[in-house]
């Protein structure tokens, strides 16, 4: 296994780690485009991801030449939920961009097993252009909660999410308390959402530093998914000052 670095990006506060993610993400989409005549965007669905999106929305782009995927989503929510991945990306950033873009959106109503195998066919085996994710309280990339398995044979599966995970979302404002958290989850496994040219993980925030940390200095370890992380050659790693470790500034 080829191990690699990560390139850091250290900002001040996460407005100013959004812009700065943001533009770089529409500049790799740019080149996407430019070459391909399209490209195609892994989009993680979290408040950490907010100022990222921000950026990326005002971006001067044909995102009607852009295909959207988005990495996990809950299990047994209404429709309309707002918690709802697929519902809290359409509100807060595909429904502002001014072309329509391509959205294939996972359906949890399904049948676990069979929602998660189709939208492996949804993705299909060509590569992501970028795939912009963030770090969980544990690590977790998507949903992916440790261990995770860094070699999964599919693309997509249904998973129980550990309790770490359930409470990270009642701490971030989503649910009222633990027992309103679903339980599962259909999430897009690792070597999928790295099986793409470029990566940029948006991390602000003091709860993410632990992960942070773990993720920049802990060899490939299936307790602290971030660190697979390390098998892709091209990972753009920005945090703010409350969640990058001390005596960090690579930029």
């Amino acid at each position: 296994m080829t191990l690699h670095p990560l390139t850091v990006h250290r900002h001040a506060d996460p407005a100013e780690l959004g812009r700065a993610a943001g533009a770089h993400a529409a500049a790799l989409i740019a080149e996407a485009v430019a070459a391909r005549g399209a490209a195609r965007v892994m989009l993680a669905a979290a408040p950490s991801q907010s100022a990222t999106l921000d950026r990326l929305a005002e971006a001067d782009l044909d995102f009607s030449r852009v295909t959207f995927f988005h990495m996990d989503d809950y299990i047994g929510l209404p429709a309309d939920a707002p918690q709802g991945f697929g519902n809290w990306l359409e509100a807060g950033f595909l429904s502002r961009l001014p072309a329509r873009p391509v959205f294939h959106r996972i359906d949890p109503s399904r049948p676990a097993a069979d929602s998660a195998a189709s939208y492996a066919e949804v993705m299909g085996d060509e590569p992501f252009d970028v795939t912009l994710c963030g770090l969980g309280v544990n690590g977790h990339l998507a949903f992916n909660d440790p261990p995770a398995d860094f070699a999964d044979p599919l693309a997509a599966r249904p998973v129980n999410l550990d309790d770490t995970s359930r409470q990270q979302q009642v701490d971030e404002g989503h649910f009222p308390g633990f027992d309103a958290v679903p339980a599962q989850a259909i999430t897009v496994t690792i070597p999928r959402l790295l099986d793409t040219r470029h990566v940029i993980c948006s991390v602000p925030g003091a709860q993410k530093r632990q992960a942070v940390v773990d993720t920049l200095t802990r060899d490939p370890d299936p307790m602290h998914p971030g660190t697979a992380l390390h098998t892709h050659p091209d990972v753009h790693l920005y945090v703010d000052a409350d969640s990058a470790p001390e005596g960090r500034d690579d930029e």
